[in-house]
């Protein structure tokens, strides 16, 4: 997956769910440019924090990693 992708990915998931990434940082306890970094995938997204993610968002951790390949099929 691309850089390209892993942005688009988390970015598409937050906005899904309904949040700006200051709530979404603020609802994990996180500082904005934390979740900022992960969806520019300038810092790594750790397997815990990837869960965090995905049950806030309400989907499941697979989907922020393999978005693209899934709405394909």
């Amino acid at each position: 997956m691309s850089q390209k992708d892993v942005k688009l990915t988390l970015e598409a998931a937050r906005i899904n769910a309904g949040y700006t990434q200051a709530q979404a940082a603020n609802a994990l306890g996180l500082k904005s440019t934390t979740l900022a970094g992960w969806e520019k995938d300038s810092t790594r997204l750790s397997y815990i924090e990837a869960h965090r993610l995905a049950k806030l968002y309400g989907i499941t951790p697979d989907l922020l990693f393999f978005w693209q390949k899934i709405r394909l099929y």
